[in-house]
């Protein structure tokens, strides 16, 4: 495993998943409950990185039907800023709420996949917050990966995250280990195929990256900037 890198900020699913994936388990505003992940990953053939999130808010909470669905939740704003100088690019004039086609068919021109790390998960607390999130079933990545057989690069939004992929590995890594905001570490991922025979291993890399959440002690225009220099790292500005 190579050592962890440090990404300096400049200041300048498918249609198969749906189905399955858009069922809820439980009533989404009370704790104690198994949940399912509601939305179907977004997969693009072409993608050749991932964006890895955990869970979204109770349905309440809500502008619309896809991944960071929560209006203050600033994920699409960063996007916004970041390819298009506009916070509001995928606003809906002036509701709040996002444009949900619009980004799925942003993510899949530009080659971004979208997968959550949490396929089933228990709110201890009924609410979106991850340090009460108990994770009962993680992604399964060899039924991801080769949907999207061009990434290389997956990308974290948030510690959460970083650690549920981490478990997926075959040797166990110190939490103290774990790459910080902004940085990156080798993620060598083992898969197996349908006859459950190990693969493989896929040379990824892991990025992780602030949690867009404005829970999170940091402001908009950094988070901007981190997003901004991962993103022209991977190539796609």
């Amino acid at each position: 495993m190579k050592n962890i890198m440090t990404i300096t900020p400049s200041n300048t699913q498918e249609d198969a998943n749906n189905k399955a994936n858009n069922e809820i388990v439980a009533t989404e505003s009370s704790s104690g409950e198994i949940e399912n992940h509601p939305f179907a990953p977004v997969l693009p053939p072409n993608a050749t990185i991932m964006m890895m999130g955990t869970f979204p808010p109770t349905s309440d909470k809500w502008a619309m039907n896809f991944h960071y669905p929560n209006f203050y939740n600033d994920m699409w704003r960063i996007y916004g800023r970041v390819f298009f100088d506009d916070a509001n690019y995928f606003r809906v004039g002036d509701e709040k709420r996002f444009d949900p086609e619009r980004i799925r068919n942003f993510m899949f021109e530009r080659g971004i996949a979208s997968c959550p790390t949490v396929k089933q998960a228990i709110r201890e607390t009924g609410n979106a917050s991850d340090k009460n999130l108990t994770v009962v079933t993680p992604v399964d990545l060899d039924v991801i990966l080769p949907q999207v057989p061009k990434v290389a690069t997956l990308f974290t939004t948030g510690g959460k995250a970083t650690e549920v992929l981490l478990g997926l590995l075959d040797e166990s890594i110190a939490k103290s280990k774990h790459p910080k905001t902004n940085q990156s570490m080798d993620y060598p991922y083992q898969w197996q195929d349908a006859d459950k025979k190990k693969m493989d291993v896929n040379n990824l890399t892991l990025y992780r990256l602030p949690s867009t959440s404005r829970a999170y002690p940091l402001s908009l225009d950094k988070k901007v900037a981190a997003y901004k220099a991962f993103f022209e790292r991977m190539g796609k500005l």
